[in-house]
């Protein structure tokens, strides 16, 4: 496997096995499947409502802890609940998560950034995040945090390469994590020519030779299913190497055009909702 190293000196892998959208059961199967079969970074969140079933998963693969990247992530409603990291990790079932977010720039978001670096101190969370927090919301971040980041999980795919936000990234040596990889399943992406063209030559699929364009870039990807052969093909993309002529064909797609477009009363939904976390 391979790995980006983060500003911390951890390492990361950089494919993992994402879990939102997918039932606990989903999740748990996906989660046991990928790790029997070599993955090592596995996503999850409060608001997927399934970090009981990967936590079973993990336990269920075999895999021992410390060979795991868990990342997960708290949901606004969390924000200000002085025991929600506690809670998270008695769900996942575990002492400490490699990887730490805040989900959404909603709510005392503040508050919940005070957490990750309090868990941070603490040794709770190894690494620290921030999911969504682009522009304004980044801006702000930067000039309170008292630990920097090690991670931005946000939407990020060819026609989408994130250029603005990576400039504040590189300053700091925070790393990106994408989202809608695949461009939030949009045939015409996968259909460039482009993709059909390096797919041949390197006998991989079109969204094969897309996920491995975003570890050329720097990036981990997160690529989520609940089917074992497609998990099994997105971990197969490390046996090959993009030229710099073809990154740079595959940047010409760049469109500057993303497929979620949040609004203001949208983050004040997600500040008021409370997911409903699995039983034990």
């Amino acid at each position: 496997m391979e790995s980006i190293t983060l500003n911390n000196g951890i390492n990361c892998p950089v494919v993992g096995i994402g879990t939102f959208m997918l039932s606990p059961a989903e999740a748990e199967n996906s989660v046991r499947e990928a790790l029997k079969m070599g993955y090592s970074l596995v996503d999850t969140a409060n608001a997927y409502v399934n970090e009981r079933a990967v936590g079973r998963g993990m336990k269920e693969s075999g895999v021992k802890r410390e060979n795991v990247f868990l990342s997960t992530k708290l949901w606004p409603s969390e924000y200000e609940n002085p025991n929600a990291l506690d809670e998270t990790l008695e769900r996942l079932g575990v002492d400490y998560v490699d990887l730490l977010y805040i989900h959404q720039p909603a709510g005392n978001w503040m508050a919940g950034y005070r957490q990750l670096e309090k868990a941070c101190r603490e040794g709770k969370a190894k690494s620290i995040g921030i999911s969504n927090f682009e522009g304004k919301y980044i801006a702000e971040l930067e000039a309170k945090w008292e630990i920097a980041p090690q991670f931005i999980q946000v939407e990020a795919h060819p026609y989408y390469t994130q250029s603005e936000l990576r400039k504040t990234l590189d300053k700091y040596g925070i790393r990106l994590m994408s989202w809608y990889p695949l461009g939030h399943g949009d045939k015409r992406l996968q259909n460039e020519p482009v993709f059909a063209e390096l797919g041949r030559k390197y006998g991989k699929t079109p969204a094969q030779v897309i996920l491995r364009w975003h570890t050329q870039m720097g990036f981990a990807v997160i690529p989520g299913s609940r089917n074992v052969e497609h998990i099994r093909d997105n971990l197969n993309i490390l046996d090959f190497t993009l030229t710099e002529d073809e990154m740079a064909e595959i940047a010409k797609l760049d469109r500057g055009e993303r497929y979620y477009h949040r609004t203001d009363e949208q983050l004040a939904q997600f500040a008021a909702w409370h997911p409903q976390f699995e039983k034990a």
